[in-house]
């Protein structure tokens, strides 16, 4: 090798290591939590910053209505549906257990409020109405979000309803539900703002909202809490820091305050050490 071909070999490893070096960095252990699966990613990115189980199958519990979600937005951007449009409430919505928007039977609710009944005060009556309305049936509509899933490489991920109540076969991953914010809040930043709101008054009920970092932390502006017997205590929050958005997501912990204190510890520990110098690489499986 003539010494001209030498110097410009060795100018080139001179600079191609940075990206080799953080190509194969690792990612960094995060602090000792007790959820059962957890990630912290940065979402500008798409790097993770912090991972525990990130694509064990898990039990989302209402984290499930992110998807429900994403697919309604996706059925306004096209046209398909209305944010004024009146749905009809039905009584198989009506009679769905659990967290509750409380409609009623026979009643017809606008798109708009229906997803925020769903989003700000989780009512599983709002999802079923809005599955109900886009598919016809909860059943038919559980397609739809499996679609989308594998359209956004969830891999880890299986919906059998648009609630999130219990159901065999109905899993995903602290990855998967990390990449599906992302997917929200890129997509879908006029109705992002949601996600913020603190509570909405429905038939002269006002129900707050359960992610209780949107009063701890001013930084926090989203996204979405979980609870049933089988998933624990879950919760995705998003924040901006210091340039950067980031997205938590925890998932089986055994109190609402342990899943508030879990997320915040994720959020705070970014640090310079922690923040990636450039990556273009998405959440790896």
């Amino acid at each position: 090798m003539t010494s001209r071909l030498l110097r410009n070999f060795l100018a080139a490893i001179v600079l191609l290591t940075p990206y080799l070096v953080h190509a194969q960095m690792p990612v960094p252990a995060g602090p000792e939590l007790s959820a059962r699966g957890y990630i912290l990613l940065d979402h500008n990115s798409g790097q993770p910053l912090a991972v525990k189980n990130e694509n064990e199958h898990l039990d989302p519990a209402s984290i499930t209505k992110l998807m429900t979600a994403y697919a309604t937005f996706r059925a306004l951007r096209s046209g398909q549906i209305k944010l004024q449009d009146q749905v009809l409430i039905s009584e198989n919505s009506w009679r769905t257990p659990g967290s509750r928007m409380f409609v009623e039977v026979n009643t017809r609710v606008s798109v708009e409020d229906l997803l925020q009944g769903m989003i700000v005060q989780s009512g599983n009556d709002a999802s079923v109405a809005i599955a109900e309305h886009l598919a016809g049936t909860e059943g038919t509509f559980a397609q739809v979000m499996n679609q989308y899933a594998a359209e956004l490489k969830m891999h880890d991920t299986q919906y059998r309803n648009s609630t999130g109540l219990p159901s065999e076969g109905h899993y995903t991953s602290a990855a998967d539900i990390a990449r599906l914010a992302t997917a929200i809040i890129s997509e879908f930043p006029e109705y992002y703002r949601w996600y913020s709101q603190r509570e909405f008054i429905f038939n002269g009920i006002t129900q707050k909202n359960r992610n209780a970092l949107l009063w701890r932390d001013p930084t926090v502006d989203g996204m979405k809490t979980g609870m049933t017997d089988a998933a624990g205590y879950c919760l995705v929050s998003s924040a901006q820091r210091d340039g950067m958005r980031l997205i938590a997501v925890v998932l089986g912990t055994k109190n609402p305050s342990i899943r508030a204190n879990e997320s915040q510890a994720l959020l705070n520990t970014v640090s310079d050490f922690l923040r990636p110098v450039s990556c273009t690489k998405p959440v790896a499986r």
